[in-house]
């Protein structure tokens, strides 16, 4: 029962960050969730996750993400997906490019009582900025 639990608790989350509805991330992270691999803005906890996506869909005012594949266990859920969007907003200190990116990520996410405990994630961030036309630093 927990394994449906779970995988309902993250297609919320995932519902919460296609439509902006940020909010709804509340209901599904835990205040204790312990983040292994936090963006450089995102702060503790269920807000964390608020603040970054918010973030995300001002740079990005189309933001999608698309789960390509999923696993799961009595514990976890863990899933590869493609994110997409515009980049109308600043995004890292880069003015808008009006350039559209899309890349590939995978997350693991460990849930007690269908809240989101634990997470390890990684997003080609790299492909975001080149997709921008952002030059790395040398």
């Amino acid at each position: 029962m927990s394994k449906d639990k779970n995988i309902k608790a993250q297609e919320k989350f995932g519902e919460a960050v296609k439509t902006g509805k940020l909010e709804m991330i509340r209901e599904v992270v835990s205040e204790k969730v312990k983040d292994h691999d936090p963006a450089d803005i995102q702060g503790a906890g269920a807000q964390g996750f608020i603040d970054f996506f918010s973030m995300m869909r001002t740079a990005f005012p189309d933001f999608g993400i698309e789960v390509e594949h999923m696993v799961t266990d009595e514990d976890n859920v863990s899933f590869a997906y493609t994110i997409s969007g515009t980049h109308k907003g600043e995004f890292m200190g880069v003015s808008p490019t009006g350039k559209s990116f899309k890349v590939r990520g995978m997350q693991i996410g460990r849930f007690e009582n269908g809240k989101l405990v634990e997470r390890w994630g990684a997003t080609d961030e790299l492909g975001i900025l080149k997709q921008l036309g952002v030059k790395p630093l040398k």
